[in-house]
Formats: structure tokens, C-alpha cells, sequence
């Protein structure tokens, strides 16, 4: 399997393709057509060697992603408004992205609450049956982790994010379909699989095991300062755990396969097989 630098993500009914300097977004129309559009995009990375550094530029390309993220689900959102909604939102763009930047700010803010803050208060209500920090830290993170497992299955069950993740199955089809050197159609992509290395739902994985080993072995007294500490960290854990996914991406061997194992049976609840119509889309989206 060879490296092809693809990544995306599932958008509302299609799907965002990015490749180095640019990305694409392939909708399924209600019409029944394929919407594409394609950007060129530019990063900080490109502007600061700094940006670049291990661990640090995968904090970059994480809040560069989750800004992309935001406004491919945005655009493919708005092909299902109603045409009323379209024009007060054509007039009110300026207030439209402060709105979106409030959505991303309270789902980070969110997000840091339930799987962050709510298993550490959880493990701190355990120190007197478990008075060891080692073993505190790793019951938080496991709590973590069941958190986030109970999450995904609970939205999977929605029907519009079932959708949404045959949709990320045909994302990583595609991929594969590419990296795998076979002749991108209907046919060659149904033949598969659904999982892949480099998917955000193993980063995220990624990203509570190596927090497991940090709060761990990263002790201190004061129950605040541990707390604020959680939250600091964020960035650097999700630093180095972009590293362990680019790394696992541009190499194949069995230490790396066994690693990667967990992210790919979680993946069986954020991906599911698509139809027919949505390779096509995805399909469309790699080749813009």
C-alpha cells in the first residue's frame, strides 16, 4: 500500500477530500446530481518553519482541520436550507462565521467537559478506596474512554449520522481504493474496507490513550492545578498522537498493525458500507 497524502472527511450528504494544498467537496444534491467544488487552502505551517516541528505541527494541522471541517459541513449543509433560509444567510455572512466560530468555541468547551473534566472529577471522588495517582489516572482514563465509546454509539443510532458515516465509509474506500494502486471506480472501490489508519476517529483514540499515560506519571498536589493541567495539555497529547497516526500511515509492518488495531475496531461504529450513489461522490471528490 502506498502513501497517497489524502485525507478527508464526511460532510453532510458527501464527502470533503483534502490533498496538500487544496481540498474538494463532492454533495449529493437533493436533485439527485453531484455538486463539486474545489479550494486551495494555505497553512501557517507555510508561513512559520516553527508551525512545522514534530508535535507542533500537528497541533496546527488539528485546529486547521477542525476550521476546515466546520465550513465543508457548513457548505454541504446548505444545499438541504430552504431557498428563504439561503438569502438572510447570503446577507448576514459576517454574522454567520462569528456564529460558527461560538459553535466550534461551546462543542471544544463541550467536549473538554464531558471527556476531559468529568472523568477526572469522577477518579478524584475514588482517592480514598484508591489513594494511588498511577492507578487514579488509569481508571480516568479508561472512564475516558468508555465515555467516548458510549457517545458514538448513542449518535450512530441517529439516522442523519448514519448517513453521515456511510459516507465516511466511502471516504475511506476511495482512499484505499488509491493507495492501493486499482483504478478509481464503483466497482474497485466497493472492494474496500471501510477502516483506515489515518481516520480521525483512531486519532481521537490515540488521543485519550497517550493522555492516559501522561496523567499517569504527571503528579502534582494541588487538585487545581491537576485539573488546569488536563486542559493544558490537550494540545501537546494531540501533537504527539498526530505523530503516531502519520507515522502508522506511511508505514506498514506488525508493530505498528497491532498499535493501530483499537483505532480500527472503533472505526466499525464511525464507518459503515455505503451505497453505490455515495462512492460515486466520494469518488468525485478525489478526482477533483
Amino acid at each position: 500500500m502506498r502513501y497517497s497524502k489524502l485525507g478527508g472527511q464526511a460532510v453532510i450528504e458527501g464527502v470533503m477530500m483534502k490533498h496538500e494544498k487544496e481540498y474538494s467537496v463532492a454533495v449529493r444534491k437533493p436533485d439527485g446530481g453531484i455538486e463539486v467544488t474545489k479550494k486551495a487552502t494555505s497553512s501557517i505551517r507555510d508561513k512559520y518553519k516553527i508551525a512545522s516541528l514534530p508535535i507542533i505541527r500537528g497541533m496546527v494541522i488539528f485546529a486547521e482541520s477542525l476550521s476546515t471541517g466546520m465550513k465543508t459541513l457548513n457548505y454541504s449543509a446548505s444545499f438541504f436550507e430552504e431557498e428563504e433560509e439561503k438569502e438572510a444567510k447570503e446577507k448576514n455572512e459576517k454574522k454567520e462565521s462569528l456564529v460558527m466560530g461560538l459553535v466550534m468555541l461551546l462543542a471544544i468547551v463541550l467536549a473538554v467537559g464531558i471527556f476531559v473534566i468529568v472523568p477526572f472529577l469522577i477518579s478524584e471522588a475514588l482517592k480514598r478506596p484508591v489513594p494511588s495517582p498511577q492507578l487514579r489516572g488509569l481508571i480516568e482514563g479508561v472512564i475516558r474512554v468508555a465515555l467516548f465509546v458510549i457517545y458514538v454509539k448513542l449518535i450512530s443510532c441517529m439516522e442523519d449520522i448514519k448517513r453521515v458515516f456511510m459516507y465516511h465509509g466511502a471516504e475511506h474506500k476511495s482512499i484505499n481504493c488509491v493507495e492501493n494502486g486499482k483504478e478509481l471506480t464503483v466497482e474497485n472501490v466497493r472492494m474496500q474496507t471501510t477502516v483506515h489508519k489515518r481516520c480521525g476517529t483512531s486519532f481521537l483514540l490515540i488521543v485519550m490513550f497517550v493522555s492516559i499515560l501522561f496523567f499517569m506519571f504527571i503528579v502534582v498536589g494541588n487538585v487545581w492545578l491537576r485539573m488546569v493541567l488536563r486542559i493544558l495539555l490537550i494540545p501537546v497529547i494531540a501533537g504527539l498522537s498526530y505523530e503516531f497516526i502519520r507515522y502508522a500511515g506511511e508505514h506498514d509492518n506488525k508493530v505498528i498493525n497491532v498499535l493501530s488495531k483499537p483505532g480500527l475496531m472503533l472505526q466499525s461504529l464511525t464507518t459503515k458500507e455505503p451505497d453505490d450513489s455515495m462512492i460515486a461522490v466520494a469518488i468525485a471528490a478525489v478526482e477533483a
